[in-house]
């Protein structure tokens, strides 16, 4: 009986699954063209499964191998059931495998199932919670009908009962693992994982010590492109894909920031409400935290409604899109390598854009770049004045230099040209040929991109990419990662591409070749914050660390550091629109520096020292690293001279050259 009913159900399984498929696809495709290399990207999926993704699942061992055994174990036993139960390819060596497939899932299973007894807050409940029965139905179930296939258990052992109720269990499994992959079900990630793998919007991520971080530029000029997002299908096809391949671990939620601080930000939730507007409906099912402070129920829409409504039930509320600091926090621990910023800051655009409705101070600050090229609205003129007595060399004076460096708007801080004033003070110590801008910098757009403001980021970039063309220069040194990032790996779409490095890499470098020299640390404990845009964005996480050794400071360590630091809040315009939460972000990383005991928090960025110094009641003194480094500076031993072999900026006939487009 066995043998002519399970064919049935396999094929009967896999058809409604095609069906669903088949559905599936069609709510991706309601968004907006994106080409992509099918056959090339259909190649490269198992090796970004297997690798690329598991790099990121690896970083907890207990669920990395649950998740081999399990995930495995079910491919492996999928294909040979069809094989050996559906095709009737019976042989003791399929049999075999398939026993020892089922085995391994079920091994996963059991994991699953102590995952799920007491499960962490960020993980969603409701379906999910069936998950571990679903999947030990389905491997054990599998595991039982194969065992007369090999010798184990003779044929037709057993009742008719007992068949019967084998085939239900399995019925049970297959209905979760095949039927409800396509259909909706907590194994839909499965499904729309892989192939949100092979049709990333960023392919670019793929492979060994690849990262993208950059935001993809509007073209302004094409009067029928949407200038932003404004609804579900206004994403490409591909991001919604994306958003469907969310496995709701709730990794993105635990890391950031905002949700942390209560402010009205979850990102896994925020990815459920754009596949509720991709398929229609209200978030009511969904079962996992929700926004602080907004219960679940209240959001609903569909593929083409706003996704923010200035009247009446939305997807989205406004200030759930502001509380984003876009430090990549959800993007780095998403296993499944969604693009929550990309999201957020395309959402944001359609409100600048369209609306004008930027929160707070965003108006404000944008008119100001519009007027006066700075966001504090000073007089461009003033750009130098910090530095009248340190005479320093302009390029339009000079035109070609070995560093160009690059001020950013802390010119106008007062707190900030302290650690410029550092800065220049090292580079005159090394003997670097280096010059500045002047009045002639504008601001590097950051904080208009990240706003949503896209037709300023692009007038300012192409202004400052026509200013950089006049002049010739190797590197562009900057104290400030935002405009580090965004000349480095933003302006490239625009043609400006520049090789740009952070102040600590090139401190770091000039210390390497012997042109710095320190005096020993007399110090007390230090600690290290990274900088969002430093690490997560641009992977510079050893630089400054090995600044600070060089100076004898051995680094103590806060819990969250490297690529799972804890923001500052100064980054994406947060602070500029000030969305309330429970607590501030600043003050919630001045006490992970207390936990550490240090004295001293070293920071590599002027936005991380403004936030953090603004912390009521800090527990330890902020230093920019340019500030200890000139502190630490003593005159060259008399004997020694740099070694031009090891010399980061040697001086050569032939300068490179950037490649240089005028708009």
């Amino acid at each position: 009986m066995l043998d002519a009913l399970l064919p049935i159900l396999i094929f009967s399984a896999l058809a409604l699954a095609v069906i669903g498929a088949v559905r599936r696809i069609r709510l991706w495709r309601q968004g907006r063209p994106s080409p992509v290399p099918v056959i090339q990207g259909l190649a490269a999926m198992p090796r970004r499964y297997l690798v690329d993704l598991h790099h990121v699942v690896a970083r907890d061992k207990v669920m990395s191998n649950t998740h081999v055994a399990t995930a495995g174990g079910f491919v492996a036993a999928a294909v040979l059931m069809i094989l050996v139960h559906g095709l009737g390819f019976a042989n003791p060596l399929l049999g075999g495998l398939l026993l020892a497939a089922s085995a391994l899932m079920f091994v996963g299973s059991l994991f699953v199932a102590r995952r799920r007894r007491n499960p962490p807050a960020r993980l969603s409940r409701g379906p999910w919670m069936r998950l571990p029965k679903s999947l030990m139905a389905f491997s054990l179930s599998v595991f039982l009908l194969t065992l007369p296939t090999v010798g184990v258990l003779p044929e037709g052992t057993g009742s008719g009962i007992l068949a019967l109720a084998l085939a239900a269990v399995l019925v049970w499994g297959l209905g979760e693992m095949v039927f409800g992959m396509t259909w909706g079900g907590p194994m839909k990630h499965a499904f729309a994982g892989a192939l949100h793998l092979a049709f990333h919007r960023r392919p670019e991520r793929f492979g060994e010590g690849k990262r993208s971080t950059g935001l993809k530029a509007l073209d302004l000029n094409d009067p029928k492109a949407p200038l932003g997002v404004e609804t579900p299908s206004d994403f490409t096809w591909n991001q919604l894909l994306g958003f469907d391949a969310c496995v709701q671990c709730g990794r993105c939620e635990a890391a950031c920031p905002a949700f942390a601080a209560g402010q009205p930000l979850n990102p896994k939730k925020l990815i459920q409400d754009m596949v509720v507007g991709m398929a229609g409906g209200s978030d009511a099912h969904y079962a996992g935290s929700p926004y602080p402070g907004k219960p679940v129920g209240e959001h609903a829409g569909d593929p083409h409604g706003p996704i923010v409504a200035r009247e009446g039930t939305a997807l989205v509320d406004a200030e759930t899109l502001w509380s984003c600091t876009t430090c990549r926090a959800c993007v780095e621990e998403c296993p499944m390598m969604i693009e929550h910023v990309d999201a957020i800051v395309d959402m944001r655009r359609f409100l600048t854009l369209e609306h004008g409705n930027t929160p707070g101070k965003g108006a404000e600050v944008l008119d100001n770049l519009i007027a006066t090229d700075n966001p504090g609205g000073f007089d461009p003129g003033s750009r130098l004045h910090w530095a009248a007595d340190l005479n320093l060399p302009l390029m339009r004076d000079v035109g070609q230099v070995d560093v160009l460096l690059w001020l950013g708007d802390g010119v106008f801080d007062m707190r900030n040209q302290r650690t410029l004033r550092a800065l220049v003070k090292v580079l005159r110590a090394a003997e670097v040929d280096f010059a500045v801008l002047g009045n002639e910098e504008r601001d590097s757009g950051d904080v208009a991109r990240r706003l949503g403001d896209e037709a300023t980021f692009q007038s300012l970039a192409r202004r400052n990419i026509a200013t950089l063309s006049q002049y010739r220069f190797q590197h562009i040194v900057t104290c400030d990662p935002h405009s580090f990032h965004v000349l480095g790996n933003e302006y490239g779409a625009l043609g400006g591409v520049y090789e740009v490095r952070h102040h600590s890499t090139y401190i770091a470098e000039l210390f390497e070749a012997g042109r710095l020299h320190f005096a020993p640390w007399k110090g007390g404990t230090v600690t290290y914050h990274d900088p969002c845009y430093l690490g997560r964005y641009n992977g510079e996480y050893e630089a400054p660390r090995n600044v600070l050794r060089a100076l004898g400071i051995e680094v103590a360590e806060m819990a969250r550091s490297g690529f799972r630091s804890r923001c500052c809040g100064g980054g994406g315009g947060a602070p500029i629109t000030d969305i309330p939460g429970k607590q501030r972000i600043p003050d919630m990383r001045m006490n992970d520096v207390k936990e550490t005991g240090a004295e001293l928090v070293a920071v590599g960025c002027p936005q991380c020292t403004a936030m953090l110094e603004g912390v009521v009641d800090a527990s330890a003194e902020v230093r920019d690293i340019a500030e200890l480094v000139a502190d630490a500076l003593v005159e060259r031993p008399a004997h020694s001279g740099h070694d031009s072999a090891r010399d980061p900026q040697p001086v050569a006939e032939a300068r490179s050259v950037v490649k240089e487009v005028t708009p």
